[in-house]
Parts: C-alpha cells; structure tokens; sequence
C-alpha cells in the first residue's frame, strides 16, 4: 500500500486549484443562507454546476456522465465540497441509489433518469422508513395494488429527505400482505411531482428538514417499477448494505467517507470555533482548559480513523460528547442565540449529533451489524418470541 502524499506540484495540486476556483465561484454565500435557512441539503443550481463538469459520480467514465476521475481526484473532491459547505447530501443518496436504477429499472426511464443525475436536473429520496415501523423498513404497509398497467400508491412514509423538492423516491411498498413481511415487498422509482403526492415538512433540532409524505391513491405505469414483483427486498438490499457499510452495492467514489466519520466534519468545526475562543479569551493558558480540547480532538480523530459500522457507532456518539464537552467547557455564552461566544458551533454541533443516531438507521441497527457481521455472535432470540419458546 502506497502511503506517500500527493505531489504538491502535479497535476493533483492543478486539480485541487481547479476544484477551490469551481466552488468559490458556485457556493456563494447566497448558497448557504440558503442552505441554513431552509435546511433542505440541496440545491438544484448547484447541482446542474457539478454536473456540467461530470462531478455528481465523477469516478464514471465520460461517456457514462461522469469525469473519469482517479480515486485520489475523488478523495480531493470530496474533501474541498465539504471545506466549502456545499449542500452535499444527495450525493449520498445518489451514491446509494443509481446502482440499483441501473441494475433493476426499465428502459427507456432508467436512462432518462440516469442521465439526469448526471447532468445534475434529477433529485432523489428515500421512502423506507413509515410511521409505525421505525428502523424496521421491512414492516412497511404503504401498498402498491395493480390495476392493469399502472399502480396505486397509498399510505404514508416518515422521514423522507429531499421529499419536498426530489423528483423521484427510492419507494418500498407492500404488494403482498399475505406472505412473510420480506417476501411481499416491491420496489419502485415513484415519480413525485404528480397528482396524489403531498410533502409535510419536518424539521430536526438541528434545522434540517425531512418530510412526512402521503400518498393518496397516486397512479404511477409499470415502467417505474425496479425489479420483481414482490422482489423488492432483493433490489433493496444493495442499498441498505451499502449505507450499513457491508458492501453490497458500489460505494466507493464521493460516498467513500463512511457515513460515522462524516459526522465528524461538524465536530471539527465546533473544535476550530472552540480553539479560536480560547485564544481569543486568553483561556487557552489554562492547562486544564488544554488538556479538555485536547481529549475531544482526540476522540473526533479516533472517530474520524474507524471504519464500517464500529465508525457509524462512534462517529454518531463522539459528536454528541464532543458538543455537550465543548458548551460545558464555554459555558452559557455557548448558548447564546446571536451572540454566542464560538459562533454557536458548539451548540450546532450538539444539536446536530442527536439526528445521526438514527441517520440511515438508529445505532441500535448499527450494534447489531456489528455483533452478527463483525463479532460473528449469534442472533438473540428475545424471551416470548416464536423462536425463543420452541428451543
């Protein structure tokens, strides 16, 4: 394995120059008062930029709509979207769900859409999770009931980001209730700027915003339908394991970072914001004061270096200590609405992390991963279930 840096002088430098010049001049500060007023991660202008220069998946070769990008461009790609703050949270979910619209949609709307991705005209969201279920996607009720050459849709989902503005949800159904709850399941590319669809904005103690979404007898054709009848739960555990870092489909690219980690991007910020403050009010003589920053510094860089669904766990629960540490250690100015003594990152940062204990499914789903992929432990039958009771 090759761990020397990047040449300085190369051609990744000229990239890295490239990149920064790109995103001054398309982040603007209007890109993120946006951003921070409406919580919504995404913005459409932006992404028609990213995609006029091939960067939606930029490790596709050209004629497939990306840039042709090496894994270091990528990597450095990456790194400079989130130096800018740039609104990249549909990259991810691209990143999860294209592979499946390639392997399971019908043509010619798996190439519409696909095309749209990449030239940065087609939002995507997710519709697993519904209001009785939880981080259990499999329970799902929302039906799907044939009539001929189309469907009805109708029923509810919960936490749908990007719902109000997507063109098209990455949508579990029930089709058969009948049969076991995984065998029933059917998967469709649900068009959502139609007749029948409704978006009810949710926001987060963080600011951003989610949706619940109804779907009252909205009528789609067969061709937005993404593999087998009652095959749904195979087209979506490409995805799911991809976001639970087990593999699955590719994700590799922009969506690299495991999902943990990534939280971590915030942690740093409120660590920056933290430090300045104790420069700035002479705290950071303070051995004690030192020594504090310096144990949260080393907690976000151990988050920061574990991988798979230990880093999920951890990146989600650093960022709450690293909050909650950073606001004991300012104190009340931390919590100042306008004025706050760190510029609020603190209390951001805190805010923040109690949303990634359920981002892409609660870290209980995440221990479980860990215990039965990782640690090979058997699954636990808990007492009064079917399997417990016939031992």
């Amino acid at each position: 394995m090759d761990f020397s840096s990047l040449d300085p002088d190369g051609r990744h430098r000229a990239f890295v120059e490239d990149v920064r010049a790109f995103l001054a001049e398309h982040v603007t500060e209007e890109v993120r008062e946006t951003e921070r007023r409406t919580g919504d991660g995404y913005n459409r202008e932006f992404y028609r930029a990213l995609g006029s220069r091939g960067w939606i998946r930029p490790e596709l070769p050209r004629e497939r709509g990306g840039a042709g990008l090496d894994r270091s461009e990528v990597a450095i790609l990456r790194a400079e979207l989130e130096r800018a703050k740039a609104p990249t949270r549909q990259l991810s979910t691209i990143r999860l769900v294209s592979p499946a619209i390639e392997q399971y949609g019908q043509s010619p709307l798996r190439e519409q859409v696909l095309d749209g991705i990449a030239r940065g005209e087609v939002c995507l969201s997710l519709g697993f999770t519904e209001p009785q279920g939880g981080s259990d996607v499999a329970s799902a009720r929302l039906r799907a009931t044939r009539d001929g050459d189309e469907w009805t849709i109708s029923g509810s989902k919960m936490f749908t980001t990007n719902g109000h503005q997507a063109d098209y949800c990455f949508l579990l159904t029930r089709t058969d209730p009948t049969v076991g709850k995984h065998k029933g399941l059917t998967m469709f590319l649900m068009p959502l700027k139609i007749p029948g669809v409704e978006a009810q904005g949710i926001f987060t103690f963080s600011g951003e915003r989610t949706n619940m979404m109804f779907y009252d007898d909205a009528r789609i054709s067969d061709v937005h339908r993404l593999g087998e009848v009652n095959g749904g739960w195979s087209v979506l555990r490409g995805p799911l394991d991809a976001e639970h870092g087990l593999g699955g489909m590719v994700n590799d690219g922009l969506d690299a970072l495991p999902m943990g980690p990534a939280f971590l991007y915030e942690a740093r910020d409120a660590l920056d914001a933290a430090l300045d403050w104790a420069e700035a009010t002479g705290s950071i003589g303070d051995g004690a004061v030192v020594d504090r920053l310096a144990d949260a510094i080393a907690l976000s860089e151990a988050a920061y270096a574990t991988d798979g669904a230990s880093g999920r766990v951890l990146g989600a629960e650093a960022l709450d200590r690293i909050g909650a540490e950073l606001i004991s250690l300012i104190g009340p100015e931390a919590l100042l609405e306008d004025e706050a003594a760190d510029g609020g990152m603190a209390d951001f940062a805190y805010r923040y992390a109690q949303g990634t204990k359920t981002y892409g499914g609660a870290i209980g789903v995440f221990r479980t991963v860990i215990a039965q992929h990782e640690l090979g432990l058997p699954r636990m039958e808990l007492p009064g279930s079917r399997a417990f009771l016939t031992k």
